[in-house]
Formats: C-alpha cells, sequence, structure tokens
C-alpha cells in the first residue's frame, strides 16, 4: 500500500492589511479589547481583483514548485472554502484550468473550518487506495466579503488567504498517519451563512435581513471550540500509536487564541510547541492551518522527520486532526519544473476549448 507524503505546500496572502485600529474607525471596538478576546491584531483584505480561485492558483503554483511537479501531473484537485467562488461550478475546476492540469478531476468539499483536514484526508485515502499518485489540495478564502463591518462579533475575526498542499504516493513510510473526522448538525446556527442558498434564495427581503453576511453565537463556538480541539488531537494521535510525547508541533485553526490556550492545556502540551500566527491573519477558514503550516516550515520550525498534528473544527458543527510525519519533497530525476510556465498554455488551451463549444452550437443550430 503506498504512502501519501505532503511533498508540496504554498501560499497567497493579499497585501492590503487591516489593522485593529483602522477596525476602531468603523465599528465599536478597539485595539485592546480585540487583542484580549481573540489575540488578533491584523487581518488581510482580497483587493477587488483578488478571488478564491485567484488566491487559490497561486498558492497551488507555488506548492507545485516546492513539489517539482507539473500540473499536468496531477490526478486529483480538492478545494475547501467557506467563501467559494460561486454556489456552482466548483472553484476546484476554475483553479484545474487556470494551472493547466489537464488530466485532474476537480471538486469543492464544504466543512467550513475544518475543510482543509477532510480534503487532506480525502486526498490520502485516494492515494493509500491506489487510486490516483498525486494530488494538490487547497483551503482559499475571500470571507471578507461576508461580512457585516457593523457587527463587531464578526467582522473583527476573519480574514482572506489560501494555502495549498501537494500530496504524492510513494513506498516509503510516512506522510499522512491517521486522521478523524466529526461532525453534529444540532449547532448549525451557531456559526452560519443563511442567505444565498435554495432556503433563502437572493432577494430584496434577504439582503435587507442581512442574511448574505456571516451570523455567529461567539460564546457557543467558543465552548464547542474548547471542548473538541484537543479531544480530536488526542483521538488522532491514538489511531496512529502516538502521544503528545512524540509530536514536535501542533499547527492548530487559527480562530482564536485563548481556544488554542485551551486546547494546550486539554493536552498537556506547553504553548510553545503550537504553531500560531492569529495575531496577523485573524480566521482564515479552511486557509488557516495550511498558511500556519507553511509559515513554520520556512521559518525552519517544521523540519522533515517531524510528527506533527493539525487540528481544527468549524461550522456544521465539524471538527478534526490530522497525524502527520513532515517528509517533505520526494527526489526525482527531473530537471527543475517551473508550474508557472503551464499558465499561458492553460489560457490557450482554455480559449481554444471555448471556442470548439461555441462552433457546435453554431453547427448544431444550422442543424436544428
Amino acid at each position: 500500500m503506498p504512502y501519501a507524503h505532503i511533498t508540496g505546500w504554498g501560499i497567497s496572502v493579499p497585501e492590503p492589511v487591516l489593522t485593529n485600529d483602522d477596525l476602531a474607525k468603523m465599528v465599536d471596538t478597539n485595539d485592546q479589547w480585540i487583542r484580549e478576546r481573540t489575540g488578533i491584531r491584523e487581518r488581510h483584505i482580497a483587493r477587488e481583483d483578488q478571488f478564491p480561485s485567484t488566491l487559490g492558483v497561486e498558492a497551488s503554483l507555488k506548492a507545485l514548485e516546492v513539489a517539482n511537479l507539473a500540473p499536468t501531473d496531477i490526478d486529483l484537485i480538492i478545494c475547501t472554502s467557506s467563501s467559494p467562488e460561486y454556489i456552482w461550478p466548483p472553484t476546484a475546476c476554475l483553479i484545474q484550468d487556470q494551472i493547466g492540469a489537464t488530466k485532474a478531476g476537480a471538486f469543492d468539499i464544504q466543512a467550513v473550518c475544518t475543510g482543509f483536514i477532510f480534503a487532506t484526508n480525502m486526498a490520502a485515502q485516494s492515494i493509500r487506495s491506489g487510486a490516483i499518485k498525486n494530488a494538490l489540495i487547497i483551503g482559499t478564502e475571500t470571507l471578507s466579503r461576508f461580512m457585516n463591518w457593523k457587527d463587531r462579533s464578526t467582522c473583527i475575526l476573519f480574514g482572506d488567504g489560501a494555502g495549498a498542499f501537494v500530496l504524492q504516493a510513494s513506498d516509503k513510510p510516512g506522510g499522512i498517519l491517521s486522521a478523524v473526522m466529526h461532525s453534529d448538525g444540532s449547532g448549525a446556527d451557531t456559526l452560519i451563512l443563511p442567505g444565498g442558498g435554495a432556503r433563502f434564495p437572493a432577494n430584496e427581503t434577504t439582503v435587507h435581513e442581512n442574511k448574505h453576511f456571516v451570523q455567529m453565537d461567539g460564546k457557543a463556538v467558543f465552548r464547542f471550540a474548547t471542548r473538541v480541539m484537543g479531544y480530536a488531537a488526542k483521538e488522532a494521535l491514538d489511531l496512529a500509536g502516538m502521544t503528545t510525547d512524540d509530536v514536535q508541533w501542533i499547527v492548530p485553526h487559527q480562530a482564536n487564541y485563548r481556544i488554542i490556550e485551551t486546547a494546550a492545556k486539554y493536552l498537556k502540551m506547553p504553548m510553545d510547541k503550537f504553531v500560531i500566527n492569529v495575531e496577523r491573519y485573524g480566521n482564515t477558514s479552511t486557509a488557516s492551518i495550511p498558511i500556519a503550516t507553511v509559515e513554520a516550515v520556512q521559518k525552519g520550525m517544521i523540519k522533515n522527520g517531524d510528527k506533527i498534528v493539525l487540528v481544527g473544527f468549524g461550522g456544521g458543527l465539524t471538527w478534526g486532526a490530522l497525524v502527520a510525519e513532515w517528509t517533505g519533497p520526494i527526489p526525482s530525476p527531473k530537471l527543475h519544473v517551473r508550474p508557472t510556465r503551464y499558465r499561458l498554455f492553460a489560457r490557450i488551451r482554455s480559449w481554444l476549448l471555448r471556442a470548439v463549444r461555441y462552433i457546435e452550437g453554431v453547427l448544431s443550430r444550422r442543424e436544428l
């Protein structure tokens, strides 16, 4: 049975930064109030020309370059987002087209902030089954588009960004060692974006009632998160036959510093074993775990051979954890691959396919 290794990684974060002091000019809050309750100092906000697909493409190309893998080698793309570009088509398909992953099946999953763990586990299972060899997992968000900037209970929390992993099959032991996924729909209304779906399709009433903005019961979410974070991490470690003593790093969902502190106490682990960057990004939902992981790798914190735990929670309610041995890129005899060069090919291919469909449409009308 092949092992599923994390061999590539990349992030894309918008340049514009919104600080707590900036927010204080927009809503009744201040820097001290936000920091004391969340640990957040600032967050990044997407520009008007940045979308989940554009951020996801940038993160994906960086991940592919680290893995020294061409987009045409990818068999599967899974994108997870709490702020997808459209209800359909899947954001994954937009990314697949833009990077030139010509043979990849692509689809989205929706598990809110836990989505990246769910998606990574699903890709690892596909690799271990022998069905595929190479997978691209993307968490990408522009949640700022769904914020009510007059609601300080939500607008102070969320930011934009994207992160991506490449998973590859290998006979070498390591990679994804275990994972757990859980859900509890009885808590669906505690963190919800009610408008835009089949129950509340967009109309004048839903807009007037602010149903197209994120709504959250902050206290209920806090209680839920502090209960499940540490439990999920320990459950995944038990499945891998490991304990916290075997772990070099915990990478938690970056929602709130106080929640991470509580998880550390439950696991009886020091805070310096937790990768934390919530102060600079806020809650980037499905992108938070890959962004934090990639930063830790780039800083030299996570090294080859390290055992790490990724753990998260989100709306749904959903929660889960994943244990992995960090092994890095698989050595390859291939010359250095430059995935960005495939973008021109991807644009030409996309244009040609559109042209063919147009011509087919014209010809079919004539036949009728």
